[in-house]
């Protein structure tokens, strides 16, 4: 790899081709009349989201959703003009700068529509109404609630209603009854609306993957963390009907490389104490980049072969234990393949007792995202330099 392009010799690699074979396998799953929008909220789940969205509508979606209105203006500031829904809470009086900029916003509660209202000042805003059948989180709850939130958003011209949606909160489990539950209930939620809208949703990644009634009952599908190529849940990953191309892999390379004698300590605290003569390798890679201190004692791959990360994790370096001297310069993989062995999004979640989304999020923005695609570097985004470098 290059690193010409940045400061460091630690970076992040997206690989786009995988991306737009995540996208297309999905659409391949989808009747005709069923769209499908990609989940770029969080910065892609870390990916970078100015690169997968035009990615994922070169591969055919046709909408991108995001979880709060600034991350839709991004992508509208860097020319992406397909739809875009916020998936979140918005503030009422943000409502005119989401309408001017084409961009739909969720609604749940009659107050925020009276509030938003005054702000729009003639503008006209898309909403979509959002069910909660058993997330718990936001949502209109009740038959009366739904049909109160619907009339108030016909009465006035400053609201126009396109879609109405909800959000599994099981489709990733083995286990299907409460799937069902939330299936059904938004299916009868649906039918006491008195005007049909143009999109209704309810299927995640886990859901468009597994249960095809989501998509083909309704037009529309929200595609997120199996587009970066990673199961919903490692419990029904042999359930899914094409095999997932992971993105995201994460490479640095050795910047130091010395032997210490037995009984040497290494790092903070000196909780590492070498157990005979060894070579320690340090890699310029630490918490601050999102390599926090519990992945102490998570391997890497030098060389195709593992090494132990030893000693706690420093904000901005941290140390491993190799098997013999290796080169300063050389490239280490943290996720990723190399050689025959590979380490997993799941595994670093394994070590952390959390899931794999939370992996690609905690990396963080000092860490250089570098695009490829047909094997070349097609554009490097640092934004420590605030810049994106097209190759």
């Amino acid at each position: 790899m290059d690193t010409s392009q940045f400061y460091r010799d630690t970076w992040v690699e997206i690989n786009l081709d995988h991306i737009a074979y995540n996208v297309k396998e999905a659409l391949q799953l989808l009747p005709s009349t069923t769209d499908l929008f990609a989940v770029v909220k969080a910065n892609a789940y870390g990916h970078g989201d100015v690169q997968v969205a035009n990615t994922a509508i070169k591969a055919g979606a046709k909408g991108l959703a995001v979880a709060f209105l600034d991350e839709a203006l991004k992508l509208r500031n860097a020319g992406i003009e397909v739809p875009i829904l916020v998936l979140g809470a918005s503030r009422p009086e943000d409502a005119k700068l989401a309408a001017d900029h084409r961009i739909s916003l969720t609604v749940f509660q009659e107050e925020w529509l009276e509030r938003a209202e005054p702000f729009l000042n003639g503008s006209s805003l898309n909403v979509h109404m959002k069910v909660d059948t058993g997330m718990g989180r936001i949502g209109v709850r009740t038959e009366k609630e739904l049909k109160a939130l619907e009339k108030r958003i016909m009465r006035s011209p400053a609201f126009r209603l396109e879609g109405i949606f909800t959000h599994f909160a099981t489709a990733d489990e083995v286990d299907t009854d409460y799937f069902r539950k939330q299936f059904e209930k938004f299916q009868v939620m649906v039918q006491l609306l008195k005007q049909k809208p143009k999109y209704i949703h309810c299927a995640n990644s886990a859901a468009t993957l597994r249960f095809k009634e989501t998509s083909h009952a309704f037009n529309l599908v929200r595609y997120g963390i199996s587009m970066y190529g990673l199961s919903p849940s490692p419990d029904i990953q042999s359930l899914l009907p094409f095999e997932l191309k992971p993105a995201l892999s994460m490479h640095t390379k050795i910047v130091h490389v010395k032997k210490v004698k037995k009984g040497e300590r290494i790092s903070y605290g000196g909780v590492y104490e070498a157990k005979e003569d060894e070579w320690i390798a340090t890699l310029p890679i630490g918490y601050a980049d999102g390599w926090i201190r519990k992945l102490q004692g998570q391997e890497v791959l030098v060389g195709g072969k593992r090494a132990p990360i030893v000693g706690r994790i420093c904000m901005d370096q941290c140390m491993i234990r190799l098997d013999e001297e290796v080169p300063v310069g050389t490239e280490v993989v943290l996720i990723g393949k190399q050689g025959r062995d590979e380490i997993t999004m799941d595994e670093i979640a394994a070590k952390l007792e959390t899931i794999h989304y939370e992996i690609g999020c905690m990396i963080s923005h000092r860490v250089p995202r570098v695009y490829i695609e047909s094997g070349k570097i097609v554009d490097v985004s640092n934004p420590l330099l605030s810049s994106h470098r097209k190759m």
